[in-house]
């Protein structure tokens, strides 16, 4: 069980690297450069200057220049990775996607009580969106403008990722851990408490809620509509 945020800062053992390589075989089509290692280190800075230029400037302001000037590449350099913003926006969300569920299922997969679970769930989501929150803000505001192949595809992801929580909640009704209740409706519910932490980031800053009491609260909300 994830006990809390600085455990988890150190715990995590899911790197960029090892996302941008799963994202370099999945982009095959795309990307140009035939050195795996080559590929990957260079994905690794492409998708950081990304996220730093949208986070100060936005991902609509930026221009490919602007991601050359950041990131040190040539447009001819730039140009073996993606060929438009709307490539480099389909590697963005793919790389944050892969990350997440990844995560749930890596922090939830050991555990057996239903109510861990949903706990541990919520705590690796609640805390990996601490740790990116420039990409979870920027990919919640970005899957409306992306194309249509590409958005049915991120919706299918932030579902897969919901699907998590649903999976859960069942399983505990039907051992008798947690009450009978609509788990479907219960898991979009607790999907968007997740995102609110994320979206509106200052106001529980100003409130001096940290990332832990968050999840914890969470927690304690579905236990309160859980257990018998």
């Amino acid at each position: 069980m994830i006990a809390d945020f600085e455990s988890f800062k150190i715990e995590l053992s899911l790197s960029k690297v090892e996302i941008c390589r799963e994202l370099y075989h999945q982009n095959r089509d795309l990307i140009r450069i035939k050195k795996e290692h080559v590929a990957v280190r260079n994905l690794v800075r492409i998708i950081n200057s990304t996220l730093r230029l949208a986070g100060t400037k936005g991902f609509h302001a930026m221009s490919l220049r602007d991601l050359c000037a950041d990131s040190g590449f040539s447009i001819g350099g730039l140009y073996a990775y993606i060929r438009s913003k709307e490539d480099l926006l389909g590697l963005i969300q793919g790389h944050g996607f892969l990350l997440t569920r990844r995560t749930m299922l890596a922090y939830t997969q050991d555990i057996a009580a239903p109510r861990d679970k949903l706990l541990a769930a919520v705590k690796a989501h609640v805390y990996l969106s601490e740790l990116m929150q420039p990409w979870f803000y920027f990919s919640f505001m970005e899957t409306k403008s992306l194309p249509e192949k590409q958005k049915k595809e991120a919706i299918a992801i932030e579902l897969e990722i919901e699907n998590i929580l649903h999976g859960i909640i069942q399983e505990g009704i039907e051992a008798g851990a947690f009450r009978q209740i609509n788990a479907r409706l219960l898991a979009s519910l607790c999907k968007a408490m997740m995102q609110d932490w994320y979206l509106k980031r200052r106001k529980y800053s100003n409130q001096g809620v940290s990332a832990t009491q968050y999840a914890e609260f969470i927690g304690a909300l579905l236990e309160s509509h859980l257990l018998p």
